[in-house]
């Protein structure tokens, strides 16, 4: 396990309802341009937690995992939009570039599970979540920011997890 930076944090979600706790502070500091990458097995945990990233960013839209349809749309009343894509069938970066995430950005936010399958076309400043299954309960989260806007919305984000 490497050591982390000061920025980096590290969680551990003991239900589901947690996991989706977390995503619902997250969600509720996310902006236009914003882009959250998730890596991790099936299982990990990641459509938990977007389901609390949407509720936090305030849509009433359900959240299901987009496997086969490959972006999901929740809308909130400002007109905004958090897409929800999974890259678990993309082929390659550039099937990825060819569905417009640099439109999906200026439109709103943007969630990725499978992230790491298409690492090379993704902006530099984004946060990354390493998510892992431990038992039937409990995930492991690993929130790495790159970027200024990712380091900060970490701090800010630590104080609401942790207080402080």
């Amino acid at each position: 396990m490497p050591i982390l930076d000061p920025y980096t944090l590290e969680v551990f979600s003991r239900s589901p309802s947690q996991t989706r706790r977390i995503g619902i502070r997250l969600g509720a500091m996310l902006q236009t341009g914003d882009l959250i990458c998730l890596s991790g097995d099936l299982g990990s945990g990641k459509t938990t937690l977007v389901q609390g990233v949407a509720q936090g960013w305030g849509s009433a839209d359900p959240v299901t995992s987009p496997t086969f349809v490959i972006v999901n749309i929740y809308r909130r009343f400002n007109g905004h939009n958090l897409h929800h894509l999974d890259a678990y069938r993309l082929q390659s970066g550039a099937e990825a570039l060819e569905l417009d995430l640099e439109g999906m950005l200026e439109n709103g936010s943007l969630i990725i599970e499978w992230a790491e399958r298409i690492k090379s076309v993704l902006p530099g400043e984004h946060l990354w979540v390493d998510m892992r299954w431990i038992d039937l309960e409990q995930r492991h989260m690993i929130f790495n920011p790159k970027g200024k806007r990712y380091r900060d919305m970490m701090q800010d984000f630590r104080k609401q997890v942790y207080g402080g």
